[in-house]
This record gives structure tokens, C-alpha cells and sequence, in this order.
């Protein structure tokens, strides 16, 4: 009898107790899901924190890039140089996005080694030959410039191209910059390589740096470690003093740092080569 009331009893519960069960288990995968989306949109949000140093970065290269057209136009070479040099550092300051977000406008503006327009053909005229005949390759260089910062305002900067980008310029500080630099010409190209080290700070502490903490302190403070290393690396007094082979191995380090913070950010493994966004 008492057999016969817990089988009775047991019929009797189990559905109810799978109802729960289910509604439990609905419940966790859309709290799940509830946590993924928020965390996505935390990075949406970090994200379009970095337009305003985007858009001021990009403004300043493109401020000195007008007083360079009007120090040539007037002949004064020793202003030209010294305004190619302020355009130059916000320039390099910007190039956590440009090769991905915008390539073709890229290419224009800083080509390089094959350097037919944009700012390295007006560097060989400028530092190499002392010329100040560059009309037509400054007027190219302030529409170009120009046409990007207007774009910036409204341009999608997703965290994922950010990431790239920034995986991307802390890769070529230690390896393309490393050997004597793209503006070897001005000789400028350690103050290259402190621009670029800024520009990967900035865009790692804006956007990157607090989501991964939460999840990830250790590697969080893996790569600020290594961030902090390029800084002392490139604050040498010049390229002679700088210690490539530590250079190189930091760079290399902090690269897969970054690539093992994308999971824990829900992003893909950022990879070495630009991709249009």
C-alpha cells in the first residue's frame, strides 16, 4: 500500500519537477545570454569612447598639414619640416584604425616603402632634397586628411576592428619600426613608434582594459605590463639606444597577449593583416 502511494506520489511530481527543471534551466541560458549582450554592448560603448581621440588625433594631423601647404607655398622650408613633423605625430598617434576602418584613404596618406604620395613624398622633397615645390602633394594630403576626419564623425568603429588595429601597430612598433623606421628621411622615425605606443595605450585603457579585468586580471595586467614596457623601450634619446631585440620580444609578447584577451572579450583572434570594416 505504502509502495503503491510513493509510485502514485513520484507520477505525480515528476512532471512538475521537469516543468521546473526546464523553467530553471530557461531561466540560466537567458540570464546567459543576457550577460553576453551586455557585455557586447559595454565594448559598443568603450568603442565610440575612442571617436573623440580618433577625430582629435586625425584634426591635429590634419592642422598641420594645412600649415605645411602654406610654410611650402611661402618657401620656408625650416616651417614646412616643423609642420610636417606636428602632422606626422598625430598621424601616428591615429593609426590604430586607419589601415582597417579606412585603407584606401590609408594608402594615400601614408604610403610606404613605395612612397608616391602622402606624407613620405613630401618627406623625401622636404628632408631629403630640401625642397619646398609640393604644392600638389600637399593639396592631396590636406583633402585626403580632410575627407577622413570628416568620415570619422560618424563612421562605425566596432570593437573588433579596434582590436585588430591595435594587435596590428603594437606588432609593427617592434618588427617594421624596429630596424630604423619608416621616416628615416626626417629622422623621426623613433618619435614614430612613441606616437604609435600611445595610440596603443589609449585604445587598450578605453576600451579594452576594464571588460578584461573583470573577466581576466592576471592577463589584464599582463598586457598593461607589457604596454608599460614599449613606453620605457621608446623612450630611449634616440634609435641608436633603443634595444631592438627587447623591443621586438615585448611587441611580440603583448601581441599574443592581446590575441588571448579576445576570447575572454568574445571577439575573434585579432590577426597581423588589415581587413576593410
Amino acid at each position: 500500500m505504502i509502495g503503491k502511494s510513493v509510485a502514485q506520489s513520484l507520477r505525480l511530481v515528476t512532471p512538475a519537477l521537469t516543468f521546473v527543471l526546464i523553467l530553471v534551466l530557461t531561466l540560466v541560458l537567458a540570464l546567459a545570454a543576457g550577460v553576453r549582450v551586455a557585455a557586447a554592448s559595454s565594448l559598443d560603448d568603450a568603442a565610440e569612447r575612442y571617436r573623440p581621440y580618433a577625430i582629435e588625433g586625425v584634426g591635429l594631423a590634419l592642422a598641420g598639414a594645412r600649415d605645411l601647404r602654406e610654410r611650402a607655398a611661402a618657401k620656408d622650408l625650416a616651417g614646412a619640416r616643423k609642420a610636417w613633423l606636428s602632422a606626422r605625430a598625430g598621424w601616428e598617434r591615429s593609426e590604430v584604425f586607419t589601415a582597417g576602418f579606412v585603407p584606401e584613404l590609408d594608402a594615400l596618406i601614408d604610403a610606404w616603402p613605395n612612397a608616391d604620395s602622402g606624407f613620405h613624398a613630401i618627406e623625401a622633397k622636404l628632408f631629403g632634397a630640401g625642397r619646398t615645390d609640393i604644392a600638389g602633394d600637399a593639396d592631396a594630403l590636406v583633402e585626403h586628411l580632410d575627407e577622413l576626419h570628416t568620415r570619422l564623425r560618424d563612421m562605425p568603429l566596432s570593437p573588433q576592428g579596434l582590436l585588430d588595429g591595435t594587435v596590428r601597430l603594437a606588432y609593427e612598433v617592434g618588427e617594421s619600426k624596429a630596424d630604423g623606421g619608416e621616416s628615416r628621411i626626417s629622422g623621426t622615425s623613433l618619435d614614430d613608434m612613441r606616437n604609435n605606443v600611445s595610440g596603443v595605450e589609449f585604445a587598450y585603457r578605453t576600451i579594452f582594459a576594464s571588460p578584461l579585468k573583470e573577466v581576466d586580471a592576471a592577463l589584464a595586467d599582463s598586457v598593461t605590463k607589457r604596454i608599460e614596457q614599449l613606453k620605457t623601450i621608446v623612450a630611449a634619446p634616440d634609435l641608436p639606444h633603443v634595444d631592438v631585440r627587447f623591443l621586438r620580444r615585448v611587441s611580440e609578447e603583448l601581441v599574443v597577449a592581446l590575441q588571448s584577451a579576445s576570447a575572454r572579450l568574445g571577439l575573434r583572434r585579432p590577426t597581423l593583416e588589415a581587413q576593410s570594416r
